[in-house]
């Protein structure tokens, strides 16, 4: 989602894979201690090897597996191949996110419209912590005098949560029709259209970003 996201805004694509390759990296150290720790909190026992293989499955994989289709394009066609590629693969992308959300909501779709404070109560913080992230990330940038090709990923990545991974997970320690599948899939129900609006407001401030930049350069 933080490519689909940085090519919205025209985000500085070496920064922005910086930015993943680094959360990634945490992702895989950090993510099954965090959840283990949250569940043991709750006194919920914690499947160690179910939490590690979702890891595996959903973030080490992938990466894996682009790398060695990234080194076989620049080996076989070159770097126009490549870009070729990644031009393709980007309306795609969108398709694909959008068809995962109509997946989901096809399938919590009942429990979301039987349960609207119980669902407004999980929005509402999701909603304040992705504007105030952006925002506060969006603010210091262009305090820095940061590009803002450069600030734009910096603000969505900075607000956007790993729910597609929490959503795997969830599934696979508790089950589709669970509460802790319900409140991932809300989560990124809640988080795709707010991070779009975010791309939105830093597409249309641009004028008024680059205008302090250039006061900063000057």
């Amino acid at each position: 989602m933080v490519f689909v996201w940085s090519n919205l805004t025209d985000g500085e694509p070496n920064f922005t894979l910086t930015q993943v390759a680094l959360n990634d990296t945490i992702m895989v150290f950090a993510f099954a201690p965090i959840v283990g720790l949250l569940l043991g909190l709750s006194s919920i026992t914690v499947p160690w090897m179910t939490l590690f293989l979702s890891v595996i499955l959903y973030i080490v994989v992938p990466v894996i597996a682009a790398q060695l289709w990234r080194r076989s394009l620049l080996a076989n066609s070159g770097q126009a191949a490549l870009a070729q590629t990644l031009r393709t693969l980007q309306p795609i992308s969108l398709l694909a996110l959008l068809a995962t959300l109509v997946l989901l909501f096809g399938f919590q779709g009942e429990q979301i419209v039987r349960q609207p404070l119980i669902i407004a109560l999980l929005a509402i913080p999701i909603v304040i912590q992705v504007y105030l992230n952006a925002g506060i990330a969006y603010a210091i940038n262009r305090g820095l005098g940061v590009p803002h090709n450069v600030a734009c990923p910096a603000a969505l990545i900075g607000a956007s949560n790993f729910f597609e991974l929490a959503v795997a997970a969830a599934i696979a320690l508790f089950g589709f029709q669970s509460g802790a599948a319900l409140a991932t899939v809300v989560g990124v129900l809640v988080e795709v259209p707010v991070m779009l609006s975010v791309v939105r407001i830093v597409l249309r401030t641009r004028g008024w970003y680059e205008h302090r930049h250039s006061a900063v350069s000057a």
